[in-house]
């Protein structure tokens, strides 16, 4: 006898699709979260009446057909996450509007007119978020795919891109995942934002499992007999294990499966300061990337007052500085005073009054908040995909090597097929 049917090590947003999605099937699941709250890299802090998003940012209108269906069958509609409807600016000298908007290739959005042109020409063709190594980019790294083009295209554009969003390296990453991410989710004005923070999708799917939080697992046994997981000197055994945390994780708690990908699938660390503000500041966009060329220490200002009005109490203001990933490894273990007071005062000169407005600031690290696709893992990752459906499977974006929630959600759906398909084989037998 198994303690239960299938366990999912793992409460973001891939570990409860995953578990709703085998729940609804007449599966016993119980999902085991190390932290207190659920959501993974979705969660949201509340605190004297401000929502502060401490990972995800944003989702999008376009791109998201799994997410979108999954809100319908959760009940949950398009007015609880409506558009932001306003754009991204980037630095240059000054804050310049219109970053990946169609208006961008007419005011320039801080690219000169040459690589405007170019920046036209780097969307056109088709880019798979599910199978980013069948791109015709090969295995070119963003700075190799950029160095055709004018310079601003890498300095301006795709490393802003790049860094701001999602921690990466140019030089180190891979330019097909960007491009069809890029490519699928449309202009920054249609994106959209759960108005009661962006744990929502998260807390609505954990309403209808069974979710053990505050349970850390230390790894996973399968040795020929029933897969067990062990927690301190506490053992659960089960028919499946899914593995939703991010791949480093992943290969620590179960490193019998040996995966070449999952031994070089990195994630890239990020750190945070949110200040509460006692007055709003920013406008009219509400975000603005920072090119290493113009800072080096501050990556993305994000006025999440601006993003959604109900992200601080009337009248205050709620920014958060993404610090720039050369910085982030000597930040993971400053002290909070240090990280916020070297952040607010690298952006006081990008968002004046920014540091007499901060009544208080709270500073987020999070170790794994993206999967950065390297080349080398880009071409093992088809392999390892094919390779599932054993009785420890996985899920999360990385399977997909693509940074957003949708590809959580799928990789969750997929990975509830297989144990639905390897159950009937098991009764086959």
């Amino acid at each position: 006898m198994t303690d239960v049917d299938v366990a999912v090590v793992g409460a973001g947003v891939a570990g409860l699709t995953a578990a709703f999605e085998l729940g609804k099937s007449g599966r016993e699941v119980r999902v085991f979260e190390a932290a207190d709250v659920v959501g993974g890299r979705m969660t949201t802090v509340r605190e004297d009446g401000y929502l502060i998003d401490t990972c995800a940012e944003q989702m999008a209108e376009r791109g998201y057909p799994a997410t979108w269906r999954l809100l319908a069958e959760l009940g949950i509609d398009r007015t609880s996450a409506p558009r932001i409807g306003r754009g991204i600016a980037m630095w240059r000298g000054r804050a310049r509007s219109g970053v990946a908007q169609p208006r961008g290739l007419i005011t320039g959005a801080g690219l000169s007119p040459r690589a405007r042109l170019d920046g036209a020409r780097v969307i056109r063709g088709r880019f798979d978020t599910e199978r980013p190594e069948s791109s015709r980019l090969g295995d070119r790294t963003v700075t190799e795919f950029a160095a055709p083009y004018h310079p601003d295209l890498l300095n301006y554009l795709l490393q802003p891109v790049v860094s701001g969003f999602f921690g990466w390296n140019p030089a180190r990453s891979a330019a097909a995942p960007l491009l069809a991410l890029l490519t699928s989710v449309g202009p920054p004005r249609t994106w959209r934002v759960y108005s009661d923070g962006m744990d929502t999708f998260a807390r609505a799917l954990a309403g209808h499992v069974d979710v053990r939080t505050g349970f850390r697992v230390d790894r996973v046994v399968a040795d020929g007999t029933t897969p067990r997981i062990i927690s301190g000197s506490r053992e659960i055994s089960a028919k499946a294990v899914v593995l939703a945390v991010p791949a480093p994780v992943a290969a620590e708690l179960y490193p019998r499966h040996g995966s070449e990908f999952l031994s070089v699938c990195s994630f890239t660390p990020v750190v945070k300061a949110h200040l509460l503000l006692d007055r709003p500041l920013g406008g009219p966009d509400y975000a603005l990337i920072v090119p290493t060329a113009e800072n080096g220490t501050v990556s993305t200002v994000i006025f999440d007052h601006l993003k959604h009005p109900g992200r601080a109490p009337e009248g205050r203001g709620l920014v958060t500085l993404m610090a720039h990933p050369a910085v982030v490894p000597e930040l993971l273990d400053a002290s909070d005073e240090d990280v916020a007071e070297r952040l607010t005062d690298a952006t006081e000169h990008l968002v004046p009054g920014l540091r007499s407005a901060t009544r208080r600031a709270i500073v987020r690290r999070v170790r794994h908040a993206a999967p950065e696709v390297t080349p080398r893992a880009l071409a093992l990752r088809a392999a390892f995909e094919a390779g599932l459906g054993g009785p420890v499977d996985y899920a999360g974006d990385w399977v997909y090597l693509s940074p957003c929630s949708e590809a959580a959600v799928r990789s969750g759906l997929a990975a509830a097929k297989r144990l639905a398909r390897l159950a009937v084989e098991e009764r086959a037998r």
